[in-house]
C-alpha cells in the first residue's frame, strides 16, 4: 500500500450496511482461536485469558451469543471488542481485519474532520512497515543486486523459494539512502521511517538502518509487520561481532513481547499441542523446511514472561531446542524455571557437536531430524540431573545440585504436578521423598514471604505512607464504598435487563387516557417509570442504551441483545457483551430465568431498588446537613420537614419492595 493510498484509505469509514454484513459473517470462536488455544467446554469454549496473567483457563467464548468474557479480569466483548483490545487497534481497523478474514468487500464513507484527526500514529507505522516489507521482498526477487547478492545468500543456506515467500524474506540495497529515497518518492514521511526504526537520523540527515543486509521481517501474532532483523552477509562478517541489526523498540514493537515466527507457527502449535523454542531466525526457517512448523525464536533476548504467556495461550507444552554450547545451556537453565512458574510443561534438547537447528537440519533429512527430537528430548529433571550431577562426588556440591533441581520443582503452580515431580526426583536422585517435600515447602514459603514484602512495599510507595490503622476511618470508608457499589449494581442490573430483554413485552393492553390500549416492553416501561419522576441513570452510557432501546423496540424483528452486541460504538457493544454473559448462563443457557420470578416482577423490583437507593442517599445527605446545621431555626425547620418527608417516602418504598427498614 503506497502512502497516497493510505491517506485516502484513512479518510473513509465503513458504512453501517457493511458493518452488519461483517458482523453476520463473524464466528467468534474462529476469531479468538487465532490468538488463544480454545478447548470445547460443553456448548462453549474456554482458554487462557490473553489480557492478564492467567494460570488456569478463565476465558470463556460463547458461539451461541458470539461473545467472550474472562471471569477473572472481566475483559470481554464481541469479536470487534476482542480484536481492539488484543491488537490495540481502532474500531475501523478491527472491522477491516474481520472483512479481510471473511472476504467481505468494504463500502466506506468519508470521515469527518474530527474523525480524520483521530487517525493514530500506530496505524501510520504499521503501514510504513508493511510497505517496507514488500519493498525488501521485491528487491530480493526482482532487483539485479537483490538476486545476485541477497537471493544467493539465502540459497547458500539451503532456503527454498517457498520458504522465502512464507517468511517474506528480503534484501536491502547497499546504498545508504536507497530505502529513504524510495519511501519519500512514494509519499511516506521521514518521521515514521525513523519512528519504526527503518531509518536512523543524525546531524548529517536520515539514512537506512539495514543497508546491504539480508532482511527478516517480524510479524506479530495477527500477521502485522512490527519490526525487521538485518544480517550482514557472510563476506562482510569476517571479524565483525555484530552480524545482526534489529529494529529498536517503538510504539508498535517491544522485543521482549514478540516471538519470531509466531504468526507462521500458531496453527501448527495448536494442532501439535506443542511448541519448539529455538534461538535464531535461521533456526526457525530451517525447521519449517523440515516440516516442523510449530517453532518460534526469541532471537538473542532472554526469555521473558510476556513471551511465555503468549505461547501458553496456544499450548502448555514446550521443548527448548538449543545448541549444546555454554550459551545454549545457560539459556535452557534460565528459561526452565520461568516456564515452570508459568505452568508450562518443559522438555529440553541440546543438539550435539556444537550444532544449532539450522546446521543440524542441513546434515540430516527432515525425517531424521524429527526422529532425533522425539528420541532425545528430556524433561527438566533429567536435563538438570545430567548437567549438574554428572560425575559429582563431593557431598556439598551434590547437595547444591539437588537443591537447584528442587528449587525448580517448587515454582510449579499446580500442586498435583509438583507432587508428581517430587516423587520422580526422589526416585532419580535417591533422596527421601519427605526430605524433598520439606525443602520444597521452604522454597515456597520463602517465595510467598518475598512476594508479600514486594506487595507491601508497592502499596506504601503508591500511597506515599504506611497503611492507616485508624479503625473508624476504615469502617467509614468501607460503608461508603459498599453503598456506592450497591447503587451502581442496581443500575447495572436494570440496564442488563434492557440489553437482554429490551424488546420483550411485559405489560399488555394497558389503558391510555384517550381510551385506547398500549403494550409496554421492558425498555419502554423502564423509561416511562423513571422519566415520570425525572430520574435518569448516573452513567451516561446507560441512558444512551435505554433511549436507543425505546426508539427501536417497536421495529419488527428488533432484538435488543443482537442490536447492542453489534453496536458501532465499541463501548456499548463491549458493555452488552459483558452484561450478556455469566458463568451460569455459559454453562447452561443464556436465556435461563430465575425460578419463580417473571421478567416483569424482576424489572419492577429493580426499579423499586433504584428508587430506594436514590431516596436512601438523599436521606444520608440530609443527615449530614443536620449535623452541620448551626442555629438558624428557619433552615433547621425546613431541613427537618424535608428529612421527615424523605423518611416516609423511603419507608413506603421499602414496604412496597417487601422489606423492613429500621430507623
Amino acid at each position: 500500500m503506497n502512502y497516497e493510498l493510505f491517506c485516502n484509505f484513512a479518510l473513509v469509514m465503513i458504512d453501517r450496511a457493511t458493518v452488519d454484513k461483517i458482523m453476520d459473517a463473524v464466528n467468534i470462536v474462529d476469531v479468538v482461536g487465532e490468538f488463544v488455544n480454545l478447548r470445547k467446554s460443553g456448548v462453549n469454549y474456554k482458554g487462557l485469558c490473553p489480557f492478564h496473567d492467567d494460570k488456569t483457563p478463565s476465558f470463556m467464548v460463547s458461539p451461541a451469543r458470539q461473545i467472550c468474557k474472562c471471569f477473572s479480569c472481566g475483559e470481554g466483548g464481541n469479536a470487534v471488542n476482542f480484536l481492539m483490545k488484543h491488537e490495540q487497534i481502532t474500531y475501523p481497523e478491527a472491522l477491516r481485519w474481520l472483512a479481510k478474514k471473511y472476504n467481505i468487500e468494504i463500502q466506506e464513507r468519508e470521515l469527518s474532520d474530527d474523525e480524520k484527526r483521530e487517525q493514530s500514529e500506530r496505524e501510520s507505522m504499521f503501514v510504513v512497515n508493511e510497505w517496507a516489507c514488500d519493498y525488501f521482498h521485491n528487491i530480493l526477487k526482482n532487483d539485479v543486486d537483490g538476486i545476485a547478492i541477497g537471493k544467493q545468500y539465502f540459497r547458500s543456506r539451503g532456503i527454498r523459494d517457498d520458504i522465502i515467500e512464507k517468511f517474506k524474506l528480503g534484501f536491502a540495497l547497499t546504498k545508504r539512502d536507497a530505502l529513504v529515497n524510495e519511501a519519500k518518492r512514494k509519499g511516506y514521511k521521514e518521521e515514521f521511517l525513523v519512528k519504526t526504526g527503518l531509518c536512523i537520523e543524525n546531524e548529517k540527515g536520515v539514512y537506512d538502518r539495514f543497508a546491504g543486509r539480508a532482511i527478516f521481517p517480524w510479524f506479530n501474532v495477527s500477521g502485522k509487520v512490527v519490526a525487521f532483523g538485518g544480517r550482514k552477509l557472510d563476506a562482510a562478517t569476517k571479524g565483525v561481532q555484530q552480524k545482526y541489526v534489529n529494529s529498536p523498540d517503538s510504539e508498535i514493537y517491544h522485543k521482549e513481547r514478540e516471538l519470531y515466527g509466531i504468526y507462521q507457527a500458531k496453527k501448527a502449535i495448536v494442532k501439535e499441542d506443542c511448541v519448539y523454542m529455538v534461538e535464531g531466525y535461521t533456526d526457525v526457517i530451517a525447521m519449517h523446511q523440515c516440516g516442523l512448523e510449530n517453532v518460534v525464536a526469541n532471537s538473542g533476548t532472554a526469555l521473558s514472561n510476556y513471551q511465555i504467556r503468549l505461547l501458553h495461550r496456544f499450548t502448555p507444552n514446550i521443548v527448548l531446542l538449543y545448541d549444546g554450547d555454554e550459551a545454549g545451556i545457560h539459556a535452557a537453565m534460565r528459561g526452565t524455571d520461568m516456564l515452570l512458574q508459568e505452568g508450562m510443561n518443559v522438555k529440553v534438547l541440546l543438539l550435539p557437536d556444537g550444532d544449532d537447528p539450522d546446521s543440524f537440519s542441513r546434515k540430516h533429512t527432515a525425517q531424521q531430524f524429527k526422529e532425533y527430537i522425539e528420541q532425545h528430548q528430556t524433561d527438566f529433571i533429567e536435563f538438570k540431573t545430567d548437567l549438574l550431577l554428572k560425575n559429582v562426588k563431593d557431598p556439598i556440591k551434590r547437595a547444591e545440585a539437588i537443591n537447584n533441581i528442587v528449587r525448580s520443582v517448587s515454582v510449579i503452580p499446580d500442586p498435583i504436578i509438583r507432587a508428581t515431580y517430587i516423587s520422580e526426583c526422589s526416585r532419580r536422585l535417591d533422596v527421601n521423598e519427605r526430605t524433598l517435600i520439606t525443602q520444597t515447602n521452604k522454597f515456597i514459603a520463602g517465595d510467598q514471604e518475598e512476594q508479600r514484602k514486594i506487595e507491601e512495599r508497592e502499596n506504601r510507595e503508591a500511597n506515599g505512607q504506611e497503611p492507616t490503622a485508624n479503625g473508624q476511618q476504615l469502617i467509614a470508608n468501607f460503608g461508603l464504598h459498599t453503598q456506592q457499589e450497591q447503587a451502581s449494581e442496581v443500575e447495572r442490573l436494570l440496564i442488563q435487563n434492557v440489553i437482554r430483554h429490551g424488546e420483550e413485552v411485559i405489560f399488555e393492553d394497558l389503558e391510555t387516557d384517550d381510551g385506547g390500549t398500549v403494550n409496554l416492553s421492558v425498555a419502554q416501561y423502564v423509561d416511562f417509570d423513571l422519566s415520570s419522576d425525572g430520574l435518569t441513570f448516573s452513567t451516561p452510557l446507560y441512558n444512551t442504551i435505554l433511549q436507543e432501546a425505546v426508539e427501536h423496540s417497536t421495529e419488527p424483528g428488533f432484538k435488543a441483545a443482537n442490536y447492542f452486541l453489534q453496536h458501532p460504538d465499541p463501548a456499548i457493544s463491549q458493555l452488552a457483551a459483558t452484561l450478556g454473559i455469566d458463568r451460569h448462563q455459559l454453562s447452561k443457557s443464556f436465556e435461563m430465568r430465575s425460578s419463580g420470578t417473571t421478567l416483569r416482577q424482576r424489572v419492577q423490583h429493580l426499579i423499586l431498588d433504584f428508587r430506594l437507593d436514590i431516596v436512601s442517599q438523599h436521606l444520608k445527605d440530609l443527615q449530614q446537613k443536620l449535623k452541620a446545621m448551626g442555629t438558624n431555626m428557619t433552615e433547621l425547620k425546613m431541613l427537618m420537614e424535608d428529612y421527615q418527608e424523605t423518611l416516609e417516602l423511603r419507608n413506603a418504598l421499602a414496604r412496597q419492595r417487601g422489606s423492613d427498614v429500621i430507623v
